[in-house]
């Protein structure tokens, strides 16, 4: 008889895997990090990460891959409030507050290197981004029609461009001294909506 698989189990065993992956791939890099390495940090046996996970690659990208689910939450939360302005800031804000996660500095880096040789990580990485900007554009073209929001851009060009100040949170943090980057992407976004007369 075969043996029946526990979902539960399942998804509390692969977030062990791309939790431990996901602070290893940041200290020393995808390259240097071992399935075997990833498995004792998760407290598994050194087999089990390719149960779970297809290949290394497939353990890096979900680390990724658990931001589409998280992001969703978010915007939904902010997508039919009445003050656009407010409501995009807050996106920013939650967007940017993944910067203070100690290992973004190092996963960020080792992003950067992946993107070119993985195209589904980097499918994972366009299908964030398009959601994100989608919904920043629905934002910004309520708040404009509304009144509440500098008429002067293109709405989906300004959502490409708030996206861009919030990737330079990740990009600018010093993993030594970090310090939260919120209000420095929140000032920048506010002016650019709001611009001071």
């Amino acid at each position: 008889m075969a043996r029946t698989v526990d979902p539960n189990r399942v998804a509390e065993r692969r977030a062990r895997i791309t939790q431990a992956a996901a602070e290893l791939f940041a200290a020393q890099g995808y390259e240097r990090t071992t399935a075997a390495q990833i498995a004792r940090a998760a407290g598994l046996t050194s087999g089990s990460v390719f149960y779970y996970f297809r290949d290394k690659a497939a353990v890096f990208r979900s680390i990724f891959e658990q931001s589409l689910p998280e992001h969703a939450e978010l915007y939904g939360r902010h997508l039919d409030r009445a003050d656009c302005f407010a409501a995009i800031l807050d996106v920013v804000d939650g967007l940017a507050a993944e910067a203070l996660d100690p290992v973004a500095p190092g996963l960020m880096v080792e992003l950067l290197r992946r993107l070119d040789q993985d195209e589904e990580l980097a499918g994972v990485v366009a299908e964030d981004t398009r959601r994100s900007a989608e919904v920043l554009t629905t934002l910004l073209e309520r708040g404009m029609v509304a009144g509440q929001l500098d008429p002067g851009f293109d709405a989906a060009a300004t959502a490409r461009w708030i996206l861009s100040v919030v990737d330079a949170a990740f990009l600018n943090i010093d993993p030594e001294h970090p310090e939260d980057p919120r209000p420095f992407v929140r000032a920048t976004v506010a002016r650019l909506l709001r611009p001071i007369e």
